[in-house]
């Protein structure tokens, strides 16, 4: 076969046509670059203050009617969004089943957790909880996918990040089995829920899914899947009107946290992958608990920032990109 120059390729590569309604994502990048540690950074603020809202709204609202308006409010906001820019959701009717999952295991399900968690605990111990995120999702990446596999490092990470979850639940189980410690074990269920959804999200890059798509779609999804759920379990029609506060807090996480923020989320897991997007519960609990101290008074026990610590360590582990730094560090001249 006579080969083609390379330049006679590039030009029929141009003309060759592309396939309508995909999303031309670049290549994923395992180390991130200046943009993707800012799109990290506002994640950070953005669920970091988000704890605050959620104690906020589920003083005055059940945990199931808040995640409803929550996923409500943000899905018609994405409508809106996608509308002003004349695009449509462009999903596959072969997707929807995929995306019902992820609504479930990135929406409703935590959600609901960490909504009814919030009413036993303090908001910066839940996002410390939350923070576990990536150490499950170490497990469930070797579990499910092929490339993604645990080696000793992430390993020692998850022993590390664990024990930092029974150092902070473990007094609780101690004393008593009380509403503190199955609040706690809520929250930790629902960080698991994270991590499988954040690999189960992998999918959609190979589909060609924009994340505009992914969000609109799993928020619309996440706010049917509730529905019948509130209407059956909270009945509102019989609850008395919330406070201003309240609604205002709904309306900044459903908007904010989570239309603005999920499009954030899945724009960077495209461009830097899963692995890399999770580290944002890294930064949220420092936001959170700076947050709750100073507009909710709230007060964390010791051993809280002790699990934080291992948590965090254990983070550091997993990621390694730290651990490389300091193995790089010049040694001093004798």
């Amino acid at each position: 076969m006579k080969p083609v120059p390379s330049e006679q390729f590039d030009g029929k590569r141009e003309e060759a046509p592309k396939l309508p309604g995909t999303y031309a994502g670049g290549m994923i990048r395992t180390v991130m670059n200046r943009s993707d540690w800012t799109i990290l950074l506002i994640l950070a603020g953005i669920w970091g203050a988000a704890f605050i809202f959620i104690g906020i709204a589920v003083r005055h609202v059940p945990p199931l009617t808040y995640v409803w308006l929550r996923l409500a409010i943000a899905a018609a906001a994405m409508w809106a969004f996608l509308r002003w820019k004349g695009v449509g959701l462009d999903l596959p009717r072969s997707a929807w089943g995929s995306i019902l999952l992820l609504a479930l295991l990135n929406n409703a399900l935590p959600f609901t957790l960490f909504g009814w968690g919030q009413t036993h605990i303090a908001s910066g111990l839940a996002a410390i909880l939350n923070a576990t995120t990536p150490i499950w999702g170490v497990v469930v990446a070797h579990l499910f996918t092929a490339d993604e596999r645990m080696s000793p490092r992430k390993l020692a990470g998850v022993l590390l990040g664990f024990g930092g979850v029974a150092l902070m639940i473990g007094p609780s189980l101690l004393a008593n089995l009380g509403s503190s410690a199955a609040a706690q074990a809520a929250c930790v269920i629902a960080s698991l829920s994270y991590a499988l959804a954040a690999v189960w999200a992998r999918r959609f890059r190979k589909q060609g899914l924009s994340p505009l798509t992914v969000t609109t779609s799993q928020l619309s999804a996440g706010a049917l899947l509730m529905l019948p759920l509130m209407l059956l379990v909270d009945r509102p029609w019989a609850m008395a009107m919330p406070p201003l506060s309240a609604w205002a807090s709904i309306a900044i996480l459903a908007v904010v946290c989570s239309a603005f923020g999920y499009v954030l989320y899945f724009r960077l897991i495209d461009r830097a992958g899963a692995t890399n997007a999770l580290l944002v519960t890294l930064l949220v609990p420092p936001v959170a608990i700076m947050l709750g101290s100073l507009f909710l008074a709230e007060v964390l026990a010791p051993q809280d920032y002790a699990g934080l610590a291992l948590i965090a360590l254990g983070l550091a582990a997993i990621d390694g990109r730290l651990l490389s730094l300091l193995g790089r560090r010049p040694r001093p001249a004798v």
